[in-house]
């Protein structure tokens, strides 16, 4: 069934990466994009590049090729939401401009229940793009009780919506953003969360791995800068009453003087690894009760982005809030897979001692084209992931 749904995706996603293109209003002719068209006949030779193999998809790994956040949040939210029948649309969407990457990742708490709203972008305040407003009109959401009826929840200053119901959370910029994400979270739910992530607003690309596990989880994410922590940010886990505080990256990205202000708000974990990447896998490893993804073993989605696209987190939460569920992992070079990931997917990678039939497999989401990733890369990780004979003293092989 796993393999069954992924391989649905991949078709979701090719349908719909090729009809966003660059989140831009037209197409090359200058004419609003329509129904995409794909395939080639099955005798052509070139019928699987024209399908998009391997550039959308090898044997283990799916790939969102949209060129910037908004065509990958497009195809994202169609690829859990195929908006086929009533059961496959969301009860709402969020809807949050691209130009800070801060409020597309707090915004991904939305994701999780009740609300289970996939993020899509917003350019400014005229017109929604075209990847948007194809994405948006195919997702048809029904609204959400728990968002008080919306069909969409729009977050700061973004296009007005005729004849949608919409809810607005407003703030003064990102950290008040945050906190108003937060409240209406908790306000869902119900009741606050007693766990809250902070990560650095001038670090993205150790922020970013925060993004799939709000989504997953519905812990809440706040910001800091490196040396201070803002007035909202206070406020906002003043509210979750003494919660555990969770940090991510190093005292580069936020800084032991701020451990110490946290620390009078609630009990403080930093983690955090030497590198970006090397980081976003001491999060994928990490686990404290009910909080981690605590991925130390085969058999586990992954979602993989590039720290130069911040906003490809959000764009991508829902990917680990649904389907294989698993942990972002970020890369900073489009041309090699990091040290630190390649090991930790070796340490996890599937292994099998007589049927591979009867083993577990592990399966990774591709964010971006290929200045993101390249078709090298794509395939370096596919190999990663493939389920590999076990040798006689208990190890896989290296690929």
């Amino acid at each position: 069934m796993r393999l069954a749904r992924i391989a649905a995706a991949v078709l979701v996603v090719a349908l719909v990466v090729a009809g966003c293109g660059r989140g831009s209003d037209t197409d090359n002719n200058g004419q609003t994009p329509t129904t995409p068209t794909t395939g080639a006949k099955g005798t052509e030779t070139t019928a699987a590049q024209d399908l998009g193999f391997p550039t959308f998809a090898t044997k283990n790994t799916t790939r969102i090729g949209g060129a910037d956040p908004i065509a990958d949040a497009a195809a994202a939210a169609r690829a859990v939401y195929t908006g086929a029948s009533r059961i496959t649309r969301p009860q709402a969407v969020v809807l949050a401009d691209d130009s800070d990457w801060r409020v597309g990742l707090a915004a991904s708490v939305l994701m999780s229940a009740p609300i289970r709203a996939p993020l899509l972008y917003a350019h400014g305040t005229d017109k929604l793009p075209a990847a948007t407003q194809n994405a948006l009109a195919a997702l048809a959401p029904t609204g959400s009780k728990d968002a008080g009826g919306a069909q969409v929840i729009r977050v700061g200053d973004v296009p007005e919506l005729d004849g949608t119901k919409t809810t607005d959370l407003r703030g003064d910029g990102a950290f008040a953003l945050a906190r108003a994400i937060d409240a209406f979270q908790a306000a869902a739910h119900g009741t606050t969360s007693d766990r809250v992530v902070v990560v650095g607003a001038d670090a993205p690309e150790y922020a970013m791995p925060a993004a799939a596990w709000a989504a997953k989880s519905g812990d809440p994410i706040l910001f800091t800068r490196r040396d201070s922590v803002p007035e909202d940010t206070r406020a906002a886990i003043a509210a979750h009453q003494q919660p555990k505080i969770y940090v991510l990256g190093p005292s580069s990205a936020v800084s032991d003087k701020v451990l110490k202000q946290l620390k009078k708000l609630g009990s403080v974990t930093r983690i955090a690894g030497a590198s970006p990447a090397a980081s976003s896998v001491a999060f994928a490893r990490f686990v404290d009760g009910a909080f981690g993804w605590g991925v130390v073993d085969p058999g586990h989605g992954f979602v993989f982005a590039d720290t130069h696209r911040p906003g490809d987190a959000g764009a991508a939460a829902p990917l680990s809030a649904s389907g294989t569920y698993g942990p972002l992992l970020v890369t900073d070079d489009p041309t090699k897979v990091p040290t630190a990931l390649q090991g930790y997917l070796l340490d996890v990678q599937p292994g099998y001692t007589r049927d591979p039939v009867r083993g577990v497999y592990n399966h990774g989401w591709i964010i971006g084209d290929e200045s993101a990733f390249s078709v090298a890369v794509q395939s370096q990780i596919d190999a990663l992931l493939e389920i590999v004979p076990v040798n006689e003293r208990g190890s896989a092989p290296t690929p």
